[in-house]
């Protein structure tokens, strides 16, 4: 090949080369013009799939119908913020653990040479007439974890689409902040539940029933005794089971409790409502004592769970507050995230 053809195939391959690096950098530009497009569309829409935006809101907070940790109500004000749509589930929980290669709190020998293990439902042999001292129907088994939510031989195969349980708060902000995400404040928790419907029991209403049906996954019949499943589940249910919220946040009442970022506090709405704590995006307290277990910091839980019932207290109503130490994992509780909105 003479000089002259080499410099002619040359030019003709690079004029080739050009015109592919123009045409991928037209597609890539297009891809991404699409996907901006897109993006903005949900977010304008407060939609991002598996999130959802919840804008700037005031609402009342607490409720007359429960204890006096939920007393006085009062407005509270919360920017805006993105919401998980779901519970996470076990699937998203794997996924995580996969990357990470993180050990929860269950799989980890405790403190005093304690296995390592978590509580599971042992119903009591006698009738309980005491239902705040759940001690009485929890039991302590080796080797249960959130792969094993029931025991060692228990498992959560076909189960992907159930939320994770069996974690404590420590492993849900472990997950979240892989997920460049963040537990929800107690108020952001709340204001999120209620769905857009101030100052009642429910998100769809006052009425346990929606529309003389079972709108989530609780405890129905005699508590402790037997759960009828009269809701369509015994124990946990897939997340999404049931309708969503106006804002389109599925199991914001029972399936399992969600943890909050806040300690627990229970004259914390008191401090509030007198203005000594912020109306404003209120962060919640710093560690305070539980005085029903002197000594004991615990996180707020919300939301109730499968074991919950009207007969135990209705801790399904979306202003009833839960309490838990943050190291204990539960089968009942586990928790979604939640995202700043820039």
């Amino acid at each position: 090949m003479t000089p002259a053809n080499r410099s002619a195939l040359i030019l003709v391959l690079v004029a080739f080369s050009g015109v592919g690096l123009s045409t991928y950098w037209v597609y890539r530009e297009a891809v991404r013009v699409k996907k901006e497009r897109e993006d903005r569309r949900r977010v304008s829409s407060g939609d991002t799939g598996d999130m959802v935006l919840i804008k700037n809101t005031r609402f009342t907070m607490g409720s007359d119908d429960g204890g006096e940790d939920e007393l006085p109500k009062h407005d509270v004000k919360v920017r805006a913020f993105w919401m998980d749509r779901t519970e996470v589930t076990n699937a998203e929980f794997e996924r995580f653990v996969q990357a990470t290669g993180y050990l929860t709190t269950a799989e980890k020998p405790g403190a005093n040479g304690q296995p390592a293990g978590a509580f599971v439902f042992a119903p009591p042999a006698t009738p309980v007439t005491d239902f705040k001292k759940e001690t009485q129907w929890w039991r302590f088994v080796p080797g249960t974890n959130w792969r094993h939510p029931a025991g060692p031989d228990s498992s959560i195969a076909g189960r992907e689409k159930y939320p994770v349980v069996q974690v404590t708060w420590a492993d849900a902000r472990a997950y979240a902040q892989w997920a460049g995400k963040r537990l929800p404040t107690e108020a952001e928790w709340e204001c999120a539940a209620r769905g857009g419907v101030d100052r009642l029991r429910y998100p769809w209403g006052n009425d346990l029933l929606r529309e003389g049906q079972w709108a989530m996954n609780a405890w129905q019949g005699k508590f402790l005794v037997e759960d009828t499943g009269a809701d369509g589940f015994r124990g946990l249910a897939p997340v999404g089971s049931y309708v969503a919220n106006g804002y389109g946040l599925y199991d914001v009442t029972g399936n399992v409790a969600e943890w909050c970022n806040d300690w627990y506090m229970p004259n914390y709405y008191q401090l509030t409502a007198r203005g000594s704590q912020s109306r404003d995006n209120p962060p919640g307290p710093g560690q305070s004592i539980d005085p029903e277990e002197p000594g004991i910091w615990k996180h707020v839980i919300r939301g109730g769970s499968w074991l919950s019932s009207e007969e135990a207290g209705s801790a399904f109503r979306s202003s009833a507050r839960g309490k838990l130490a943050p190291d204990v994992p539960l089968p009942t509780v586990g928790f979604r995230c939640a995202k700043d909105q820039p």
